[in-house]
């Protein structure tokens, strides 16, 4: 049996696709700071470009790209510290706290399982003896124990450290090159492919950018949120936590379900556990509505053409395939995935095979 031109071609771009695919999955957690670092210049490389323009080529290309990386980091750095005024004052009162409320929660529970012949209560001392164990209350011992897990998990730690040197290097080089590379990539595309690749990429360009924008402002305004709705509700570690769980809104579901974990934690350290969960569900649950019905709809999804169960999806697929790097590129892939699909389906409805 003998193929034609056109079928060995299609042939051989699928052999190509797939030996590609395989050497991402093999690859996977060596490219996760080349992935990272190229996702942040696409990014940033924009406002490279414009404070290069604003300055009139006063500041060399390679000064722009120090100032930029240089801001974004700091900026990151900041937002990480978010976590340390949570973890030095709940450490110590999950300490003192947690025991008394697993009595009260003992107390309440054990009487309605009785009820329903479930002869069981929580073991409330042996939990505390742990808690005392563990946490002694002060940041030198949760240091010491940071410290003793990281020479545990040596080779976690290594690619940790490796990574947090290695992506910002990454990030200065592709920065400082992006044009260039640009330009190089477009050399290798066939010129009775030009113009289709321009518009392709032209378009989904397009939506990378109305996808950022749109995810950026979302971010934003749940931050402002979260900090005033957990302030208004009396809590003393709102604006960290309202903060971090607004910004986190990035890593889909899983940003979302950490910011709720630190609330209800700090919440019920601070308050009755009722109450806690009561002021966590209201101010989560509202949020929650917020973000999914008014504002990722108006200032993402319409942008992107998305259905939520291809988020889903495309959250899940990504994640298997490039693990947590996987679960950050998820959106922005699948919307560069939706932009050829459009693409494929005009394609094949102005071909013969659709009349």
């Amino acid at each position: 049996m003998q193929f034609t031109p056109t079928q060995q071609r299609a042939a051989a771009w699928l052999g190509i696709f797939a030996v590609c695919v395989w050497v991402l999955v093999g690859l996977g957690p060596v490219l996760m700071p080349f992935v990272v670092g190229a996702g942040l210049a696409y990014a940033l490389s924009p406002l490279v470009g414009g404070l290069h323009r604003a300055t009139g080529g006063y500041l060399p290309r390679l000064a722009c790209v120090l100032l930029v990386e240089c801001v974004f980091l700091l900026v990151a750095l900041a937002l990480l510290t978010l976590l340390i005024p949570i973890l030095v004052k709940e450490l110590p009162l999950l300490r003192e706290q947690l025991p008394l409320q697993l009595q009260r929660l003992d107390a309440w529970l054990a009487p309605m399982l009785q009820h329903w012949g479930v002869q069981t209560r929580l073991d409330v001392a042996s939990f505390k003896t742990f808690l005392m164990q563990h946490f002694d209350g002060s940041m030198d011992q949760v240091v010491t124990t940071l410290l003793s897990s990281l020479r545990m998990g040596g080779s976690m730690a290594l690619t940790l450290i490796g990574n947090a040197v290695l992506i910002p290097v990454v990030l200065f080089y592709l920065l400082a090159d992006w044009e260039r590379l640009v330009a190089l990539l477009r050399e290798w595309v066939p010129l009775r492919w030009r113009v289709p690749v321009d518009g392709f990429m032209t378009e989904a360009d397009a939506v990378l950018g109305q996808y950022l924008r749109g995810q950026l402002s979302v971010m934003l305004a749940l931050a402002i949120y979260y900090s005033i709705a957990l302030r208004l509700c009396g809590l003393d570690l709102a604006l960290p936590i309202g903060v971090f769980t607004g910004l986190a809104i990035f890593i889909p579901y899983l940003g979302f379900g950490l910011g709720l974990l630190l609330a209800l934690l700090a919440a019920v350290l601070q308050f009755e556990p009722l109450q806690a969960l009561g002021v966590v569900a209201l101010v989560y649950g509202a949020g929650q509505v917020l973000e999914s019905f008014v504002l990722t709809p108006r200032w993402v999804g319409e942008r992107i053409g998305l259905h939520p169960l291809a988020v889903i999806f495309a959250l899940l697929a990504f994640g298997q395939l490039l693990g947590f790097v996987g679960v950050l590129v998820a959106l922005p892939a699948s919307a560069v995935l939706l932009v050829a699909l459009r693409r494929m389906k005009q394609q094949y409805m102005a071909s013969p095979l659709y009349r």
